[in-house]
């Protein structure tokens, strides 16, 4: 079978899905921008005026020229979108003489899944859609956009875009259940949740080493979040609580990561003695760094509730340490995480703390809590088991074809 998925970027999962078929003798092509996040800047070695071909891992790689923004609007992004939708789309109609079985796109961005419908229907592929977050939804519920004008003709061209795949997956089953909402039958839908690979993360007894090496004391209480630095994530709540913890002098809030937000919120936490703030962590670390962590972190706000499943939360169970989410009662990141760690009510940073305070103060329950986690990410995220149950439905998909 060929695959040609058409992608953002090499993320984490996109690159593991494209190299796991790759190892099953598929032959598979990625579309893609030159990397460019979370820093919104093009990486060295690469060009965002250029097009190229590479080889990663025996994935063939067609790298499409795209705009960064140097400062990120609602109005700049939509145009940071649509500008790898415009240059994108040679290179994916390229590929009609290469014929590929199936054609996958990743939302988002949305505005590339037409370009890919088309390009599978001229070439007899299949289809499929794989919702990573509902990009439209969330850019109107958290203000990035506005228009109510513009959110109905948005959605109606979504709802038009979506319905016209094969097959539409998506990584949690409120995300299902909000696909159905969109118009999406049940017979088209597949549950394809992030995936965490055991034998990369996994719980360690000791985590003083990288607390040394940061500069924290051996036996501190770490509270960890790690990923990307924007205001969609709500990270000025855990600064907020960080205040409200200042007299406990073992107890350390640590952000680890980048993105367009990081500047600022240095700023507004200068002065704060028990937050540290430090680079992004080389691949080979990210199992210390999770293990680092007494407790993990998962600030969200309440506007993007299940619209997407943050993909962080896996690694965060498989590290065996237990989770404080801020999420409403009715949302399956409360449910999960309510096994596992402390749910507390989005934007309550004097509950963060006292979370904190909590976990941080009880070694035994931190312990139970995140054996919980361990084993329901073993049990529902383990990488072959979800990849292969990825593969046998795509199989079903292109057996149709044959029928």
């Amino acid at each position: 079978m060929n695959y040609a998925p058409e992608l953002t970027g090499i993320g984490k999962y996109n690159a593991e899905l494209a190299e796991w078929l790759v190892e099953k003798g598929n032959s598979v092509r990625v579309i893609s921008p030159p990397p460019y996040y979370p820093e919104w800047r093009v990486h060295s070695g690469y060009s965002n005026l250029k097009y190229k071909i590479e080889n990663i891992k025996g994935v063939e790689v067609w790298r499409c020229p795209l705009w960064v923004p140097k400062k990120i609007t609602g109005k700049r992004r939509v145009m940071h979108l649509l500008s790898y939708a415009l240059t994108s789309f040679p290179s994916i109609v390229a590929q009609l003489r290469w014929r590929p079985d199936i054609i996958i796109s990743v939302e988002p961005p949305i505005m590339c899944a037409p370009m890919a419908l088309l390009v599978a229907k001229m070439c007899g592929a299949k289809s499929c859609l794989h919702v990573q977050d509902f990009e439209v939804d969330a850019a109107f519920q958290l203000n990035i956009l506005k228009s109510k004008n513009a959110r109905l003709i948005v959605e109606w061209m979504e709802k038009c875009i979506t319905s016209r795949f094969d097959k539409v997956s998506s990584i949690s089953q409120r995300m299902l259940q909000k696909l159905g909402d969109k118009g999406i039958c049940e017979s088209k839908k597949i549950y394809f949740p992030n995936w965490v690979d055991l034998e990369v993360i996994f719980p360690q007894k000791t985590n003083r080493r990288l607390k040394a090496e940061i500069g924290l004391p051996t036996d501190s209480i770490v509270a960890l979040y790690s990923g990307n630095i924007g205001r969609k994530q709500n990270i000025d709540t855990l600064l907020e609580a960080a205040y409200h913890l200042l007299n406990r002098s073992d107890i350390y809030i640590v952000i680890c990561g980048d993105g367009v937000y990081k500047k600022t919120l240095m700023e507004k936490g200068e002065g704060c003695n028990n937050v540290l703030f430090i680079p992004l962590q080389p691949l080979e670390k990210l199992n210390e760094l999770l293990n680092m962590a007494d407790i993990h972190l998962l600030p969200q706000s309440s506007d993007a509730a299940d619209l997407v499943m943050p993909s962080k939360l896996s690694g965060m169970f498989a590290s065996g340490r237990p989770v404080i989410a801020t999420a409403d009662d009715n949302t399956q990141v409360a449910s999960i995480v309510g096994n596992c760690g402390v749910v507390v009510s989005p934007g309550d940073a004097k509950g963060i703390a006292n979370a904190i305070l909590k976990l941080g103060c009880n070694p035994q329950l931190r312990m139970e809590l995140g054996m919980r986690a361990f084993q329901f990410c073993a049990a529902e995220w383990e990488k072959s088991a979800i990849l292969h149950k990825f593969y046998s439905e795509v199989q079903k998909t292109l057996a149709e074809t044959a029928n």
